[in-house]
């Protein structure tokens, strides 16, 4: 079985290729091919998968190309982990919103407005061209912001394409870790878009043991969410939000934080791989090594910014093992196998959350086979989350038409509705500096 990873020479890589590494079992991917528009970083990519793969019986052959036809050309499933503008653009992204005293992260506010105006026209580029020299693949994004770039790759490649995501995932094993259970025997109930969803049940054996967890303070109190966003504010809830919705409900605060930072995240990911990209380029380096030092920096300061502003304490150890490549393996495994499973997935929505239409991509449990990710009906969301999820999904229509469409108007118009952008003359200048940034948005008239 052939795989194709798009961003190819992208950091993260060398943890799809460790899944793969683990999986012995018949109808295993056996050829991955890497596909970056930079043959350096594919050369520097190739070099820690070759050390990876040393020792290991029928370890997968690994290719690399910059031809993106010949890379999808046979694939049974494709990768998609670009992107767009690289780690310069991102930083960019942050700089500009922060001026004007706004988010700048890459999928939450103005940053992934950015990010979505720029990435959504490349990934639609990509879907064509798999629709016709792949029309058989299973396309895997990981792209962000993932679940308006599955939106927009699934109206040329239907169901066929599925975003996945970490975070949902170190949600549910955290919370079952702190309820004494084990993640792979509960069921989680979780819903939203990607990055913008909530858990608001866990189920063991048939019973809800969330009610347990937000009825004991301490409990509550003593993982990452309890800490990131409050006992207090959790149980007024009565449910645990997706990380990322630290960024709406401390808005405030998390603009701050940023602000006052040293560098944005983005500034930090950009030299920390600026200097592992060189030093990989020296063929007397340890290439796994100086890959798994730099790893552990990076998954050690993640969202750093937001648990220093709720005094969250550092990460723990369990999660800094990443995810998502498991994620993608369970995905690829359940298709190519039929290996039944159920995973959190952005796929469309055909009806499971009905303020919102069928084509709408959004991010809850599916039921995963051969035919591809089915989602599982879910109860209602909240009014405030309701609410909070359509504006954010309307935003990201606004995006889809601004780059179908060119308008300049349009994207001032997506800027300007979304929650955490407070004025139509910020998401003007937004725009203004955005596209002087970014010779990619130059097709904002």
């Amino acid at each position: 079985m052939k795989l194709t990873i798009l961003g190819g020479g992208g950091f993260r890589v060398p943890l799809v290729y460790g899944a793969l590494l683990r999986d012995h079992a018949e109808g295993r991917v056996t050829h991955v091919v890497l596909h970056d528009v930079d043959d350096g970083r594919l050369r520097a990519i190739a070099r820690v998968l070759a050390e990876q793969a040393a020792g290991v019986p029928d370890a997968p052959e690994v290719t690399a190309t910059t031809d993106l036809d010949e890379a999808l050309r046979g694939a049974d499933f494709v990768f998609s982990a670009i992107r767009v503008g690289g780690l310069e653009g991102r930083a960019h992204d942050e700089q500009v919103a922060l001026a004007e005293g706004v988010l700048g992260q890459e999928t939450v506010g103005a940053g992934g407005i950015a990010y979505g105006l720029r990435t959504v026209p490349v990934a639609v580029g990509i879907a064509r061209r798999v629709a016709r020299l792949a029309p058989d693949a299973w396309v895997i994004n990981f792209t962000n912001p993932a679940g308006l770039v599955t939106e927009a790759m699934s109206r040329h490649l239907g169901d066929r394409v599925i975003g996945i995501c970490d975070s949902p995932v170190g949600l549910g094993r955290r919370i079952a870790r702190v309820l004494g259970a084990r993640p792979r025997e509960a069921w989680v109930d979780y819903v939203g878009l990607n990055h913008l969803g909530w858990v608001r049940g866990l189920r063991v054996a048939g019973r809800d043991e969330l009610p347990r967890l937000l009825a004991d303070p301490a409990l509550l109190g003593s993982f990452e969410e309890g800490r990131l966003f409050g006992t207090d504010w959790l149980r007024s809830l009565g449910a645990i939000p997706n990380e990322y919705l630290h960024y709406y409900y401390f808005n405030r605060e998390a603009v701050h934080a940023c602000r006052e930072a040293k560098q944005t995240r983005g500034a930090f990911l950009r030299d920390q791989q600026a200097r592992f990209y060189a030093g990989v380029a020296d063929p007397s380096v340890p290439a796994r090594d100086l890959w798994d030092r730099t790893r552990a920096e990076r998954e050690a300061t993640y969202m750093a910014e937001n648990r220093e502003t709720a005094g969250a304490g550092d990460r723990e150890e369990e999660d800094l093992s990443g995810g998502y490549e498991d994620v993608a393996l369970a995905l690829m495994r359940a298709i190519a196998r039929d290996e039944r499973t159920t995973l959190i997935l952005n796929v469309r929505n055909r009806g499971t959350l009905s303020p919102l239409d069928a084509e709408a991509v959004i991010e809850v449990p599916c039921l995963v086979d051969a035919s591809g990710a089915h989602p599982v009906s879910v109860d209602p969301l909240p009014g405030h989350a309701t609410g909070l999820v359509c504006a954010v999904k309307a935003v990201e229509r606004e995006v889809l038409t601004a780059a179908r469409s060119g308008s300049r108007a349009t994207a001032v118009k997506a800027f300007a509705l979304h929650p955490l952008v407070d004025s139509v003359n910020v998401a003007r200048r937004l725009v203004d500096g955005y596209t002087a940034a970014h010779p990619g948005l130059a097709y904002l008239g």
